[in-house]
């Protein structure tokens, strides 16, 4: 399996090596050339949303990787993945690929001050610890999209189809669950 890494700025690094761990080879996505070969999944780290989005148009990377998510690619986006893939930002303007039916808070918690460190069950592995960094949370779902995680009476993971959205980033750390539960889903037939 090959999982292409949005590489344009973030926590890209990190995702790739907890794939490694899972057995899953990686592929750095830098440049349109790299869309040549479409990988089996995705990812959309954190980082800062509006430069991603900014460098996926100007680097013509854009309208590719939205098609293939609208095709069913599986796709995990975390933190400023999330804010790329909401359908609505409830304080902002910007929007981006619009796949994911849910509205999200940008920097929910607050500024880098803000950031926190906290455990709290996740739906079919149990309680993990969650990094938030300047984090967005979801606000609201629509029909068919399924509660991963909640903290604090907020929803902060969620699937949609072959869709992943977390406000926290599962690549600190040692914990390998969430991105296993990844891969098993992209070879999971939904």
């Amino acid at each position: 399996m090959i999982v292409g890494v949005l590489a344009l700025q973030g926590a890209f690094i990190e995702h790739e090596q907890m794939l490694r761990k899972l057995g899953a080879d990686t592929i750095e996505l830098r440049e349109k050339e790299d869309l040549q070969h479409k990988p089996d999944a995705l990812i959309l780290p954190g980082g800062e949303s509006t430069a991603q989005g900014k460098l996926l148009k100007d680097l013509d990377m854009f309208d590719t990787v939205k098609q293939w998510i609208m095709e069913g690619l599986p796709v995990m986006g975390t933190c400023a993945g999330m804010i790329l893939l909401a359908k609505k930002l409830s304080n902002d303007n910007k929007q981006w690929l619009q796949t994911f039916p849910a509205t999200v808070r940008r920097n929910a918690y607050g500024r880098q001050l803000g950031s926190f460190i906290t455990r709290a069950p996740f739906k079919g592995i149990g309680e993990v610890t969650m990094n938030f960094i300047r984090a967005p949370y979801i606000e609201s779902i629509s029909p068919g999209v399924e509660v991963l995680a909640e903290v604090n009476h907020h929803i902060v993971a969620a699937r949609y189809k072959k869709q992943m959205i977390l406000s926290f980033h599962p690549e600190i750390g040692e914990d390998t669950r969430i991105h296993k539960q990844f891969l098993q889903m992209v070879t999971k037939e939904i």
